[in-house]
């Protein structure tokens, strides 16, 4: 390791563990940006809405890693890599580093409140309607036939996650 790459770890990622990583995030990026999410299930097309059903995909996947010992540190892995992300994102917008902290305080309570609310709307006779409209569409009930679609996605999403090889996801391919 060079006298630089000790300096400044962050900006050169040859080593990071977390780069392993990249692959899954990229996938649940990709999946929460898919315009059925907007147009069919009438989540909000902003940047709080992106926000929200990629932090919905996110607490599916980290919900369904919970559960493997073997997984645990991929886990914290791909929560630090949302946390880099989403400062990213934040700072591209124009949010100054004064408050960039404040702000990536704020979105891992909410995705610690998320992951709360979606495993108990996953579970067996769960109520994710309720979650969704909580934590998706923050308090404001979309069209029945909206809110439908998602959560019956959602549910199929979780289902075929419970069949998938963690190997399998760990790489990034997440069930259609």
């Amino acid at each position: 390791m060079s006298f630089l790459d000790r300096l400044f770890p962050s900006l050169f990622n040859r080593d990071d563990p977390r780069s392993q990583m990249a692959p899954l995030y990229t996938a649940i990026v990709a999946r929460g940006r898919e315009p059925h999410w907007y147009a069919q299930g009438q989540v909000p097309d902003t940047l709080d809405g992106r926000f929200d059903m990629i932090a919905a995909i996110l607490c599916a996947v980290l919900l369904r890693l919970e559960g493997e010992d073997a997984a645990r540190q991929q886990s914290v892995w791909l929560t630090e890599v949302f946390i880099n992300d989403m400062d990213g994102q934040l700072r591209q917008i124009g949010i100054g580093d004064m408050i960039v902290g404040k702000h990536i305080g704020k979105m891992m309570a909410a995705l610690g409140g998320r992951l709360t609310a979606y495993r108990e709307g996953l579970a067996e006779g769960g109520d994710l309607e309720g979650a969704l409209v909580r934590n998706l569409y923050r308090g404001e009930s979309p069209a029945p036939d909206a809110l439908a679609h998602v959560a019956q996605t959602m549910r199929a999403l979780w289902a075929k996650l419970g069949t998938t090889p963690t190997p399998a996801i760990l790489a990034g391919a997440l069930p259609q």
